[in-house]
């Protein structure tokens, strides 16, 4: 049995952004960052969750993602929040079971 699935292509227009920060805003709630702070001479490591770490997808290169479909108003919905300065398509997809397995994996 195939399942759906969406694929999900993105392009930031990096003129639309009002600077690199506000860019940079854009992928770390996407991705969530490693943030390193120095104390003391020693050095702590926080991982910082983005929307992604919360749904299972996988990231097939770095503007494009293969999501579950019962995911997709999550994604959208951050989306719309920069869709003044992110460009976005979508596109329905059948996976077999195999590929399923891979996805739920993340690759």
């Amino acid at each position: 049995m195939e399942r759906k699935a969406i694929l999900i292509k993105f392009s930031v227009e990096s003129r639309n952004f009002e600077s690199n920060t506000e860019r940079n805003r854009f992928f770390r709630e996407l991705y969530g960052w490693k943030q390193v702070v120095t104390k003391q001479e020693k050095k702590y490591t926080y991982e910082r969750e983005g929307l992604l770490d919360q749904i299972p997808c996988t990231r097939i290169d770095k503007s494009m993602l293969l999501i579950r479909k019962e995911y997709v108003d999550e994604i959208l919905s951050f989306l719309q929040e920069w869709e003044n300065k992110v460009n976005w398509h979508m596109f329905n997809v059948l996976l077999d079971k195999e590929q399923e397995k891979l996805l739920e994996e993340g690759f």
